[in-house]
């Protein structure tokens, strides 16, 4: 199938983005250095930074959530590959003197080898970072260990949380405790209907026929759980998608959780709220409470269609710090 995308030089399609994105919100973030986006007002010196670092190609994750109340910067690698740990660096630089640095990390192998490269390099520098990483794909199974599983989409719930911890002037390891908790207690499956292409190469990333769909895919078309399968309804998708989620984080009738549809590019918000519906009367039907909810796109994957599914558990520290105000391009709480 030939490419159709809007795209001049697709060899400088990240740098483009990343210009037109600092044009388009000059009140909230500003590009430094081609490739980091931080905060167009910094955040007081004594209070911590909260970094992340990823492909481009996921738009708006990950550089959407940089701005008040979430990230303070972005390390933007090209499409789908992680940045290098000298450009990582450079931005770990600019909050050296800050009450402390804590980076965010999902787990896919090129991030997490630039990720430990930089922070090697940092320590050198005197620069002393902490790391958490996000890894609650339960596509291997909900009893994979995390080093098998990605990071998905729910980075950006736990980096709302992380951000409103360090707004409140929390200690690194307050927010380190916070945000491990809620890390623990969440979980991502995806589902994918029709394959993205790569807006460089401008080949199919994976393979799958027209009356298939695969629950487990990963966001570069990696494959996952039981491999294609034929097409299913909304219903039969979100309701065995939401029992292996809330399997996978123990929940516990009582519970408050968070529920989040995040849309991989092609999926219209008809199909979203459509299965929001069904997982919604899932997760009730098992005694929990739905206390914050989404339906949008955090984490695409250009044109493919499909969906992330998002779970996690509050407790009343993590759900009051979800719910702090943050102002972001891609999320406002007021």
């Amino acid at each position: 199938m030939v490419m159709k995308k809007f795209l001049n030089d697709p060899q400088r399609v990240t740098n483009e983005l990343l210009e037109g994105y600092a044009l388009c919100y000059p009140d909230k973030i500003k590009l430094v250095s081609e490739k980091i986006v931080v905060r167009a007002t910094p955040k007081s010196k004594d209070k911590v930074a909260i970094v992340t670092l990823g492909g481009a190609g996921h738009e708006p994750a990950l550089s959407g959530f940089v701005g008040e109340g979430m990230l303070d910067a972005s390390v933007v690698g090209d499409i789908f590959a992680a940045p290098g740990a000298p450009k990582i660096v450079e931005a770990l630089r600019m909050f050296k003197d800050n009450a402390g640095i804590i980076l965010v990390v999902l787990n896919h192998e090129g991030d997490q080898r630039n990720a430990a490269m930089a922070l090697m390099m940092a320590e050198k520098e005197g620069i002393k970072v902490s790391k958490i990483v996000t890894a609650e794909d339960i596509a291997p199974g909900a009893e994979a260990p995390r080093s098998e599983r990605r990071g998905l989409g729910g980075c950006i719930p736990l980096i709302k949380i992380l951000g409103a911890a360090a707004e409140k002037g929390m200690s690194v390891d307050e927010i380190l405790a916070i945000g491990e908790r809620f890390n623990e207690r969440m979980a991502t499956l995806a589902v994918t209907l029709k394959v993205a292409t790569h807006p460089q190469a401008g080949q199919e990333i994976g393979a799958l026929a027209d009356d298939q769909m695969e629950i487990g895919m990963g966001q570069h078309g990696e494959g996952g759980g039981n491999g294609p399968e034929l097409m299913q309804s909304a219903d039969w998708v979100a309701e065995t998608m939401c029992k292996k989620l809330l399997y996978a984080i123990k929940a516990q009738a009582g519970e408050k959780i968070c529920l989040i549809i995040n849309g991989s590019g092609a999926t219209t918000l008809m199909e979203m709220f459509v299965v929001f519906r069904k997982a919604y009367e899932v997760a009730k039907a098992a005694g929990l409470e739905i206390v914050a909810s989404k339906c949008a796109e955090i984490l695409t994957v250009q044109e493919a269609a499909g969906f992330q599914m998002f779970v996690g558990v509050f407790d009343d520290e993590t759900l009051a710090m979800y719910n702090e105000p943050c102002d972001t391009p891609y999320w406002v709480v007021r």
